[in-house]
């Protein structure tokens, strides 16, 4: 009995962790006013950045047609919630020599944002 008691507290206390960890995806949205100026949301519109449909779980650089720094050309990474939140922090940190100049240095407006383009899915 008292071992399940431990269970239950770790439980508890992991899920609780991944809550505080996880964005609001509605203020994501209104947070990503601010991107849509270089990004689209749209599959196959590409802007001054390339578009951010189906980001999550893509390949770093992958959207055809988009013209990306050697960097970014060159990565073979995976957009995982944990290397958005990185390249939101400090682009120029996460892949040296790319082009984008913005970064967001607030972690809960990160959070929200990642947890906004996590729903963003590519058109099928």
């Amino acid at each position: 009995m008292r071992l399940q008691a431990v269970v239950l507290c770790f439980v508890a206390l992991a899920v609780g962790a991944a809550k505080a960890e996880s964005g609001d995806v509605a203020a994501g949205k209104s947070d990503f006013a601010r991107c849509a100026a270089c990004h689209s949301i749209s599959p196959g519109v590409t802007l001054m950045g390339p578009s951010l449909s189906g980001i999550a779980g893509r390949r770093v650089g992958s959207v055809a047609g988009f013209r990306y720094s050697s960097a970014l050309a060159a990565s073979r990474d995976t957009w995982t919630p944990e290397r958005l939140s990185a390249w939101l922090a400090d682009p120029a940190k996460v892949y040296p020599g790319n082009r984008m100049p913005f970064a967001v240095s607030d972690e809960k407006t990160r959070r929200d944002l990642v947890a906004y383009l996590s729903t963003l899915t590519a058109a099928k």
